[in-house]
């Protein structure tokens, strides 16, 4: 009997499975170091903080400058109401016209014609306007009535021939004069100029007169100034405000 139990503490013993000792686990192997990597991703991450930081310098490296908000013809000026500031990148490259320099941008011409929403830079500006060949400038002195309301510069307009006089007569002279009263002396002007309403650094324009400069075909301007002298011009806008 004690042998048999002996023998059945044995087999349960037996049956447990063996622990491996420490010393039988296999080694495992070092890791691979790889510092070429570990530059490069530092290198990486100082990169695109430089980077992040230019951008930030350009973006706040900005200047305010004067923009055409309305087509300024050749020869005309700029002014409070055609222009508008606008913020830009700077860039010495680009002759831009700062904001605070408007006043004395007024007193120059547009050397050419100036397309609306474009910037203004110094190159587009003179202080004599180039007329093309063939054409002329006439200033004149209109009074309420003798020009449409709302006239800006860039209309096209034709310039009428009016007489004060009044009456009729059956002489000759006068049915010659009346003949030349009320015709048309420029079928296809263009204004150059206008005072705006808001332009505190233009000339003051009384009550009862508008300077207005117009460009005509060289063989119109005599006649056109003559009859200006005389007060005897009246503008009636047509179309064709694309250009002549």
């Amino acid at each position: 009997m004690k042998i048999q139990e002996r023998t059945g503490a044995g087999a349960g013993r037996s049956a447990a499975p063996a622990q491996p000792s420490v010393g039988d686990r296999l080694p495992t192997p070092p890791r691979e170091r790889k510092p070429a990597l570990a530059a490069l991703a530092v290198l990486l991450i100082l990169v695109g903080a430089l980077g992040a930081t230019m951008l930030v310098l350009q973006a706040g490296d900005r200047i305010e400058v004067v923009k055409v908000t309305e087509a300024i013809p050749a020869g005309g000026s700029v002014s409070t109401s055609n222009t508008t500031s606008v913020m830009v990148a700077k860039d010495d490259s680009i002759h831009y016209v700062e904001w605070s320099q408007l006043d004395q941008l007024k007193k120059l011409k547009a050397v050419s014609a100036i397309p609306a929403g474009v910037v203004a830079v110094g190159e587009m500006f003179g202080d004599e306007a180039g007329v093309a060949a063939g054409k002329a400038t006439v200033g004149l002195s209109l009074k309420a009535g003798q020009y449409p309301t709302g006239i800006k510069q860039g209309d096209t307009v034709a310039a009428y021939r009016v007489s004060s006089a009044s009456g009729s007569s059956n002489s000759n002279s006068n049915s010659s004069s009346s003949a030349s009263s009320n015709s048309v002396i420029v079928d296809n002007a263009r204004v150059t100029y206008v005072p705006g309403a808001k332009d505190s650094g233009d000339e003051l324009v009384s009550s009862t007169n508008l300077a207005v400069t117009l460009t005509v075909d060289s063989d119109k301007a005599a006649d056109l100034a003559q009859a200006a002298s005389n007060g005897e011009v009246a503008l009636v806008q047509v179309p064709g405000n694309s250009g002549n």
